[in-house]
């Protein structure tokens, strides 16, 4: 355990990308079999153990502590795990020759009935320091944050074993934990694994963002354009009995869309954007993003959901047809494939991704800042002589995504936030005036976590605290007035209407694009901006 609290602190501590992949290269390298498999699995969160609860943690603690100081430090820590680790007081001085491997924490629980299990955690909380224990609480909680990926680990592995990522991903699925034979083939030590997976995951080629050097580059004889929707991108794969539906990082999410993986009838790979939406006589009536939402990370889904949001995919590309491999084809050649493999799909569920017209390089800028549907986020560009390459490679697909909205919001509660950030008050919800000219008041309209830096983050972690009018345990409420508050500048990518919310509206993808000290709260936008907003929605819907 002392080796993975290590890792988990080191994980932490470093924000850089390839930092964190070294550290995870290195662990690999010294760490033995079964632990580092099951480092791995405690990362990528392919490690499941259900036998301890939050609640069985808290009446832990409760028999060692005064549960009104418990109350108070989680308050100001904000992470149970965390907070549990500090405060635990030991009952028996701790001996090294105690201290249990990762391997022996998870086999022992996986034994252990519930009773037993929380029986056990006790006893090493009371072995390990404060370091190991917050590991030990994060292991079994499931509840780890330390920005990692389960893409950023699988690079980890390719890095460790010198091969390219795509060959880890396309094995993934066929694997389980501690990933003995995986490890054997990256060190040279055993054959590499037969994928085992029954329609496995392809990795996805993705596009990067056009940027001005390379407008010039854009001429119709070149690159097809197409639109892109503000959907999730999934891969449905159907191959020896098995219908599987992928996102586009590799994670089976078949259980929450079977309306859809009923409708697999064919046998190949697709690539195509997951949306909600009602096919009719003469069209296709697509969803908003919100609409979405009520379908995604769900264990399941019932028949009421799928009837009143059903899913739909728009087709973007072909990778697997039949039996045959065409991702070595140009994107020219797959999208013939794709346009008569299409063809034999269920309308209601499944359709081609079209393409746009142009001639000219203006005419996409225009058909970008006035797209026809408002579920459209900009356009994709991908050269016709692409083949299909896993990543991100520069120059075959470019997206050109519309510019995001922004309003001024005045910020009315904070929360602290979660891992590294515990500390401070790094959660921001925000409103905009409704009412009277002569006597408004604030509504909230959405909430915002990142967009700011580290500087500013402690700029508005020291306004907030300043300016607190009311506690509620984690959250705070802050002084909005007229003529005392903060204005924050927020970029949203678009709006939704919302029963959930009181303002009637839902943003997608809000951030923190400015800090506005220079202006008076009075001056923030009022609901009626976004209402108009919806209504250019609704017009062009």
């Amino acid at each position: 355990m002392r080796e993975f609290a290590a890792l988990l602190d080191r994980l932490v501590l470093t924000p850089q990308r390839n930092g964190k992949i070294r550290l995870l290269v290195d662990y690999f390298r010294q760490t033995p079999d079964p632990d580092r498999g099951l480092a791995l699995a405690a990362i990528t969160r392919d490690l499941d153990i259900a036998n301890v609860k939050p609640a069985m943690l808290r009446a832990l603690v409760a028999e060692r502590m005064d549960e009104q100081l418990f109350a108070y430090s989680y308050d100001y820590v904000g992470d149970l795990a965390e907070t549990i680790s500090l405060v635990w007081s030991a009952r028996e001085p701790s001996r090294a020759n105690a201290i249990p491997t990762l391997g022996d924490v998870v086999a022992s629980l996986a034994r252990a009935s519930r009773s037993d299990a929380i029986k056990l955690v006790e006893k090493w909380l009371d072995q390990l320091d404060a370091s190991a224990r917050y590991a030990l609480l994060k292991l079994v909680t499931g509840g780890l944050r330390i920005g990692v990926s389960a893409r950023l680990a699988k690079q980890a592995l390719a890095d460790f074993g010198s091969v390219d990522v795509s060959e880890i991903e396309e094995l993934w699925h066929g694997l389980k934990p501690p990933y003995q034979s995986l490890f054997a083939w990256l060190e040279g030590k055993a054959e590499k694994p037969a994928s085992l997976a029954a329609a496995p995951f392809r990795p996805v080629m993705l596009s990067t963002p056009l940027e001005e050097p390379d407008y010039t580059k854009i001429v119709a004889e070149d690159y097809a354009a197409e639109w892109k929707w503000d959907g999730i991108r999934v891969q449905l794969t159907a191959e020896t009995g098995q219908r599987r539906i992928y996102s586009r990082t590799g994670d089976d999410i078949s259980h929450a869309f079977p309306d859809i993986a009923d409708a697999m009838n064919f046998a190949g790979t697709l690539d195509g954007e997951l949306l909600v939406a009602r096919s009719t006589d003469e069209s296709v009536e697509i969803g908003a993003f919100g609409d979405l939402q009520q379908r995604l990370n769900r264990k399941a889904v019932s028949a009421r959901q799928m009837e009143s949001h059903p899913a739909f995919v728009r087709l973007y590309d072909l990778l697997i047809d039949g039996d045959e491999d065409i991702r070595t084809l140009s994107f020219a050649e797959r999208r013939q494939r794709l346009e008569r493999f299409a063809a034999a799909l269920d309308p209601s569920r499944f359709d081609l991704s079209p393409l746009v017209a142009y001639t000219t390089f203006e005419d996409l800028a225009a058909l970008r800042r006035d797209p026809p549907h408002p579920v459209i986020e900009g356009l994709m560009l991908k050269r016709w002589d692409s083949t299909y390459v896993p990543g991100r490679p520069k120059g075959p697909w470019f997206k050109w995504k519309r510019d995001p909205f922004t309003i001024d919001a005045v910020l009315v509660y904070a929360q602290r936030g979660h891992g590294k950030r515990s500390s401070f008050y790094s959660d921001y919800t925000f409103a905009v005036w409704t009412g009277p000219e002569d006597d408004p008041h604030l509504v909230p309209v959405g909430k915002a976590y990142f967009g700011f830096t580290d500087e500013e983050l402690k700029q508005l972690d020291a306004y907030v605290r300043n300016n607190t009018t009311e506690r509620f345990g984690p959250v705070r409420s802050v002084r909005a007035e007229p003529a005392h508050g903060l204005v924050l500048e927020v970029a949203f990518e678009g709006l939704n209407r919302s029963k959930r919310h009181k303002s009637g509206v839902a943003m997608r993808f809000p951030r923190i694009a400015r800090l506005r000290w220079d202006k008076p709260p009075i001056e923030a936008d009022r609901l009626e901006t976004l209402e108009a907003l919806l209504r250019d929605s609704d017009a062009t819907d």
